[in-house]
């Protein structure tokens, strides 16, 4: 595909995208910069997540990575969703709404640092779990693991995590406990794990030797 030239993302869907790529989205009206909306056909509308390995541009995606394009649609039969570049890397990009395990390296204040593996370390606040106030402050240590998601993710701000959804509940997010064990793998083998369209053995052993509530550590 020629840099500067369009095709309609869906069609690139399993196929290998290059740098400088563009990809064309369904227009709407009410997008605005951090999400692209789906003209709404027979589905009700949704919201389209542009994931790592792609870049908003004027006229739909703009690919900044080889690798193959991949789509997750949206629940509940909405139209959109998320694209992404699936590629081999070794550094972990955050990405807005990304559930990721952190190590707390420090506490500056009302704002632990923690370690997500990537090139700069995350920062969470005390009042970014469920149910703490100002004299009721979780109790986490430099060491301790965090289960939480991406509030804040892009190239000019710090990335900033939370433990609670939008709807202040901690959705199973937060201080991990002491029994279980922190495996690190590849960010492929991760999100060959997370597709649903795929099974993996190895995915059952981590399961089985994951701790009760199930969690995954890596």
């Amino acid at each position: 595909m020629a840099a500067g030239s369009g095709v309609a993302a869906e069609s690139c869907v399993g196929q290998v995208v290059l740098p400088g790529d563009v990809l064309l989205l369904p227009a709407h009206p009410e997008e605005d910069g951090e999400r692209l909306r789906l003209g709404a056909g027979a589905a009700p509308r949704g919201r389209l997540l542009c994931g790592p390995g792609l870049r908003r541009c004027a006229g739909g995606l703009l690919v900044t990575k080889c690798g193959l394009l991949r789509h997750r649609p949206a629940g509940g039969g909405a139209a959109g969703g998320a694209y992404w570049v699936d590629s081999q890397q070794k550094r972990y990009v955050p990405v807005k709404g990304d559930h990721v395990i952190g190590i707390v390296t420090a506490k500056a204040g009302d704002v632990f640092k923690l370690d997500v593996g990537g090139s700069e370390q995350a920062s969470l606040s005390y009042l970014a779990f469920e149910g703490a106030t100002k004299r009721n402050r979780p109790n986490v240590q430099v060491g301790d693991l965090i289960y939480g998601q991406f509030l804040v993710a892009n190239k000019d701000m710090e990335p900033e995590m939370v433990c609670i959804d939008s709807s202040g509940r901690s959705s199973g997010m937060g201080i991990i406990g002491q029994d279980g064990f922190l495996f690190k793998v590849s960010l492929g083998l991760i999100r060959n794990m997370l597709s649903p369209n795929k099974s993996n053995i190895l995915c059952l052993l981590l399961l089985i030797l994951s701790p009760k509530e199930g969690k995954l550590c890596f």
